[in-house]
Protein backbone atom coordinates (compact mmCIF):
# COMPACT_ATOMS: atom_id res chain seq x y z
CA UNK A 1 0.00 0.00 0.00
CA UNK A 2 1.34 3.02 -1.02
CA UNK A 3 2.07 5.79 1.78
CA UNK A 4 0.26 8.97 1.95
CA UNK A 5 3.42 11.08 1.06
CA UNK A 6 3.51 9.79 -2.32
CA UNK A 7 -0.30 9.90 -2.93
CA UNK A 8 -0.22 13.43 -2.38
CA UNK A 9 2.66 15.99 -2.30
CA UNK A 10 2.93 18.89 0.41
CA UNK A 11 1.68 22.24 -0.40
CA UNK A 12 5.33 23.37 -0.45
CA UNK A 13 6.28 20.87 -3.04
CA UNK A 14 3.42 21.61 -4.79
CA UNK A 15 4.20 25.35 -4.88
CA UNK A 16 7.54 24.34 -6.41
CA UNK A 17 6.45 22.87 -9.19
CA UNK A 18 4.06 25.75 -10.21
CA UNK A 19 6.56 28.20 -9.86
CA UNK A 20 8.68 25.95 -11.86
CA UNK A 21 6.03 25.31 -14.61
CA UNK A 22 5.55 29.63 -14.48
CA UNK A 23 9.22 30.19 -14.76
CA UNK A 24 8.85 27.75 -18.31
CA UNK A 25 5.75 29.44 -19.46
CA UNK A 26 7.78 32.90 -18.65
CA UNK A 27 11.07 31.36 -20.37
CA UNK A 28 8.84 30.50 -23.49
CA UNK A 29 6.66 33.89 -23.97
CA UNK A 30 10.53 35.95 -23.82
CA UNK A 31 12.00 33.56 -26.45
CA UNK A 32 8.95 34.10 -28.12
CA UNK A 33 9.21 37.75 -28.33
CA UNK A 34 12.92 37.90 -28.53
CA UNK A 35 11.86 35.61 -32.09
CA UNK A 36 9.72 38.21 -32.97
CA UNK A 37 11.66 41.65 -32.25
CA UNK A 38 14.60 39.68 -34.34
CA UNK A 39 12.31 39.52 -37.22
CA UNK A 40 10.65 42.83 -36.69
CA UNK A 41 14.79 44.12 -36.98
CA UNK A 42 15.34 42.02 -39.86
CA UNK A 43 12.79 43.15 -41.75
CA UNK A 44 13.14 47.31 -40.78
CA UNK A 45 16.60 46.79 -41.91
CA UNK A 46 15.72 45.61 -45.37
CA UNK A 47 13.47 48.27 -45.80
CA UNK A 48 15.77 50.62 -44.87
CA UNK A 49 17.59 49.70 -47.60
CA UNK A 50 17.14 50.01 -51.92
CA UNK A 51 14.86 47.51 -52.99
CA UNK A 52 17.15 46.87 -55.80
CA UNK A 53 14.40 47.37 -58.50
CA UNK A 54 15.30 48.89 -61.61
CA UNK A 55 13.63 52.24 -62.65
CA UNK A 56 11.33 50.63 -64.92
CA UNK A 57 10.33 47.89 -62.56
CA UNK A 58 9.78 50.57 -59.95
CA UNK A 59 7.05 52.25 -62.96
CA UNK A 60 5.76 49.46 -64.53
CA UNK A 61 5.18 48.63 -60.60
CA UNK A 62 3.41 51.18 -59.68
CA UNK A 63 1.34 51.44 -62.94
CA UNK A 64 -0.09 48.06 -61.92
CA UNK A 65 -1.27 49.47 -58.95
CA UNK A 66 -2.93 52.71 -59.56
CA UNK A 67 -4.37 50.84 -62.99
CA UNK A 68 -5.59 48.06 -60.50
CA UNK A 69 -7.36 50.90 -58.22
CA UNK A 70 -8.87 52.55 -61.09
CA UNK A 71 -10.35 49.22 -62.01
CA UNK A 72 -12.34 49.75 -58.59
CA UNK A 73 -13.52 52.52 -59.10
CA UNK A 74 -11.09 54.37 -56.74
CA UNK A 75 -9.39 57.76 -56.91
CA UNK A 76 -6.53 57.04 -54.08
CA UNK A 77 -4.81 53.70 -53.16
CA UNK A 78 -2.23 53.51 -50.24
CA UNK A 79 0.51 52.10 -51.52
CA UNK A 80 2.87 51.16 -48.36
CA UNK A 81 2.62 51.20 -44.76
CA UNK A 82 6.01 51.36 -42.71
CA UNK A 83 7.25 51.44 -39.19
CA UNK A 84 8.17 55.39 -37.94
CA UNK A 85 11.97 53.83 -37.97
CA UNK A 86 12.14 54.26 -41.21
CA UNK A 87 12.28 58.09 -40.73
CA UNK A 88 15.56 59.80 -39.23
CA UNK A 89 12.99 61.73 -36.42
CA UNK A 90 10.51 58.95 -36.28
CA UNK A 91 7.52 60.39 -37.93
CA UNK A 92 7.90 63.91 -36.43
CA UNK A 93 8.45 66.03 -39.15
CA UNK A 94 5.07 63.95 -40.66
CA UNK A 95 3.27 64.33 -38.18
CA UNK A 96 3.61 68.10 -37.68
CA UNK A 97 3.53 68.74 -41.69
CA UNK A 98 7.13 70.48 -41.54
CA UNK A 99 8.06 71.62 -44.47
CA UNK A 100 10.97 69.17 -45.65
CA UNK A 101 9.42 66.35 -43.87
CA UNK A 102 10.58 64.26 -46.80
CA UNK A 103 14.16 64.94 -46.08
CA UNK A 104 13.50 62.69 -43.36
CA UNK A 105 12.75 59.60 -45.12
CA UNK A 106 15.30 56.32 -45.75
CA UNK A 107 15.14 52.76 -47.69
CA UNK A 108 11.84 52.06 -49.26
CA UNK A 109 10.05 55.36 -48.88
CA UNK A 110 12.46 57.62 -49.73
CA UNK A 111 12.33 55.54 -53.11
CA UNK A 112 8.76 55.93 -53.22
CA UNK A 113 8.81 59.34 -52.87
CA UNK A 114 11.40 59.71 -55.34
CA UNK A 115 9.44 58.08 -58.18
CA UNK A 116 6.54 60.13 -57.11
CA UNK A 117 8.95 62.88 -57.37
CA UNK A 118 10.13 61.55 -60.80
CA UNK A 119 7.12 60.28 -62.50
CA UNK A 120 4.28 60.72 -60.73
CA UNK A 121 3.88 64.15 -59.93
CA UNK A 122 4.57 65.73 -63.11
CA UNK A 123 1.45 63.55 -64.27
CA UNK A 124 -0.93 65.11 -61.80
CA UNK A 125 -0.83 62.58 -59.03
CA UNK A 126 -0.84 63.68 -55.53
CA UNK A 127 1.29 61.77 -52.39
CA UNK A 128 0.50 62.19 -49.01
CA UNK A 129 2.48 60.22 -46.06
CA UNK A 130 0.68 60.09 -42.81
CA UNK A 131 0.49 58.70 -39.67
CA UNK A 132 -1.78 56.33 -38.97
CA UNK A 133 -1.84 54.70 -35.66
CA UNK A 134 -0.69 56.07 -32.48
CA UNK A 135 -0.04 53.42 -29.98
CA UNK A 136 0.61 54.90 -26.42
CA UNK A 137 -0.23 58.42 -27.99
CA UNK A 138 3.09 58.63 -29.84
CA UNK A 139 3.51 58.17 -33.59
CA UNK A 140 3.51 54.60 -34.90
CA UNK A 141 3.21 53.57 -38.30
CA UNK A 142 3.24 55.34 -41.55
CA UNK A 143 0.90 55.15 -44.94
CA UNK A 144 1.92 55.90 -48.00
CA UNK A 145 -1.15 56.93 -50.18
CA UNK A 146 -1.19 57.99 -53.95
CA UNK A 147 -4.16 59.93 -55.11
CA UNK A 148 -5.17 61.59 -58.32
CA UNK A 149 -9.25 62.68 -58.10
CA UNK A 150 -9.93 66.52 -59.52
Amino acid sequence: MPKIDDLIPSAKDIQKQAALKEAQKAEEHAKRLAAAEAEKKALIDRLSKPSGLSEDEKVQLASTVIQRAVRHGLTEVQVYRFPNSLCTDRGRAINQMEAGWEKTLTGIPKEIYQLWSDYLQPRGYRISYQIIDFPGGMPGDIAITISWDG
